[in-house]
């Protein structure tokens, strides 16, 4: 699934981003650690796991965050 960062701290690794439908969700600093990434800019397009599956969920949360292409066995296609 795609979102957009929408706030990023570059200090913790905390940030949100927002899905296509225009719901927030935060992301960890253990996500963005585990995503192999050094930085995000406000406006990047990201892919995102979100757990559970339905990010309409009131419990949903960011479980993955990458760049297609960028880090461990991400392959640009």
């Amino acid at each position: 699934m795609q979102a957009t960062v929408h706030r990023f701290d570059p200090d913790d690794g905390s940030g949100v981003v927002l899905l296509d439908t225009g719901r927030a969700l935060p992301f960890s600093p253990e996500v963005f650690a585990g995503s192999e990434l050094r930085h995000l800019r406000l406006g990047q397009r990201v892919s995102v796991q979100v757990t559970p599956a339905d990010p309409e969920d009131p419990a949903a949360r960011v479980e993955r965050l990458w760049i297609v292409g960028i880090g461990a066995g991400e392959a640009i296609r």
